[in-house]
């Protein structure tokens, strides 16, 4: 499971106009898709079903003390080097502060609730691609989206996701919030329908 802040459609069809002169470029890593692109605020792993209530009502007042932020995709980098270049990424521009604020106060949550979280600072990124081990990679790919400035966009709302891992990865939302100065409930998204419902209400359980 992760949390995460979803560019809106403008904003990923933007990044991906600017991403195809790159996509097949010698040395270019495997891009992701634009439907599976997500600011991922904190990456949880697998969580038990037992604990998935409480991370729900837990989760909202987090989300409750954020501001409405403006955010925008910009510029670019990798992890990892030169030579050796893991991930390409693209950055972020406007109030990422209180993106910072918010996924700190996301780990404090599941710090609380026992949930394993990785000890270091909070990098806000969007995550484009990965190159694979031992294969030829360039990673001064990267370097081109240095003077990249998509479209401002207001983050509206908070996702909590869960993603299951095949042959084609696929992301079902456990539970939103909206974000605003007053926050008091979670949506729990089933296929097709969101609905406003009470603190710790989630998607239904499986069968």
């Amino acid at each position: 499971m992760f949390f995460a802040v979803d560019p809106p459609v403008p904003a990923r069809d933007d990044l991906d106009r600017a991403l195809a002169p790159l996509r097949d470029a010698p040395g270019a890593p495997r891009w992701g898709t634009p439907e599976r692109w997500h600011l991922t605020l904190l990456f949880l792993g697998r969580v038990p079903e037992a604990q998935e209530p409480a991370l729900v009502t837990a989760a909202a007042p987090a989300v409750a003390g954020t501001p409405p932020m403006t955010l925008r995709l910009a510029g670019g980098g990798r992890f990892g080097s030169a030579r050796r270049p893991q991930v390409a990424w693209v950055g972020l521009d406007g109030d990422v502060a209180p993106l910072v604020g918010l996924a700190g106060r996301l780990a404090g949550v599941a710090r609380q609730l026992g949930l394993p979280v990785e000890d270091r600072p909070f990098r806000p990124h969007l995550t484009l691609g990965r190159w694979r081990p031992g294969r030829p990679a360039d990673g001064a790919l990267t370097d081109r989206l240095a003077g990249y400035r998509g479209p401002e966009w207001p983050v509206r709302e908070v996702r909590l996701w869960e993603s299951r891992l095949g042959r084609t990865p696929a992301y079902e939302v456990v539970a939103s919030w909206t974000v605003t100065t007053r926050t008091p409930w979670a949506r729990a998204d089933s296929p097709g329908r969101s609905r406003p419902a009470g603190p710790g209400t989630r998607r239904p359980a499986r069968p």
